[in-house]
């Protein structure tokens, strides 16, 4: 695994460079001592591993994730026990103390080696040639105040707009993120999520039952029990791409 070490104290990274040293299947690729630099390398060097301080002077650890388009598999690590329990509840991939204990790296780095194994296999398996689309394997991270999560998006069951924001339904939460649904649909595989309406959009594999509606459209039923019309111009669509 390619892996990106960013602290702001070099003792630190030094530290923890060390401890990763005796795993012959990780390979440090660098360095970050702060959140700009370590958008900048994780953008250009494309690491399958980062670990991550929380509290960095400037951009803290949840701000780099935040700015991120694709965020690599992240294990934080932090001084600050109360902080990171509250910050992570329990959808963050991993997270160490300070100092780091080898058996507590061990366990973070088998749980993180495991689901790179899954997630190359499931991607050698998609027709997808497009790096930039998300599709159903993909890992997001999502920040809303001071929860955050880790979201697999084949968990994430619809998109719903709310102004320059948008709400994501996953498990029993929904929290609201900055960005526009426009925007959002671009980086979507087109053939898992559906943009039934201008207010939302639908992991097609969320669905449940399909029935017509008025003016031409269509009601979706999803398996939580929540119904989404489709609008009459993308009901069509929304046939040819279900093969109704």
């Amino acid at each position: 695994m390619r892996t990106l070490i960013v602290d702001d104290e070099r003792l630190a990274r030094q530290e923890l460079k060390k401890l990763l040293s005796q795993y012959d299947n990780l390979d440090i690729i660098g360095e970050a001592a702060n959140g700009e630099e370590a958008a900048e390398k994780i953008n250009a060097e494309k690491p399958d591993l980062v670990f991550l301080d929380i509290q960095m002077p400037g951009k803290s650890g949840f701000d780099l994730l935040e700015d991120l388009d694709h965020i690599p598999y992240v294990i934080f690590v932090t001084a600050y026990d109360e902080y990171a329990i509250k910050a992570f509840e329990v959808n963050a991939l991993d997270y160490l103390l300070k100092p780091v204990e080898n058996h507590r790296l061990e366990e973070a780095l088998k749980k993180v080696e495991h689901r790179l194994s899954e997630d190359r296999s499931h991607a050698e398996e998609s027709t997808s040639t497009n790096e930039d689309v998300l599709n159903l394997d993909n890992q997001i991270f999502l920040k809303d105040g001071d929860k955050c999560w880790f979201v697999s998006l084949s968990d994430v069951r619809l998109f719903e707009s709310e102004g320059n924001y948008v709400r994501v339904y996953f498990k029993d939460k929904k929290p609201l993120i900055l960005k526009s649904l426009n925007n959002l649909e671009k980086r979507l595989d087109p053939s898992v999520f559906f943009r039934t309406n201008r207010k939302f959009i639908v992991n097609l594999r969320w669905v449940e039952s399909v029935e017509t509606w008025f003016n031409g459209g269509l009601q979706l039923e999803l398996k939580d029990g929540t119904k989404v019309e489709v609008s009459r111009r993308q009901a069509a669509k929304f046939k040819d791409v279900m093969s109704l």
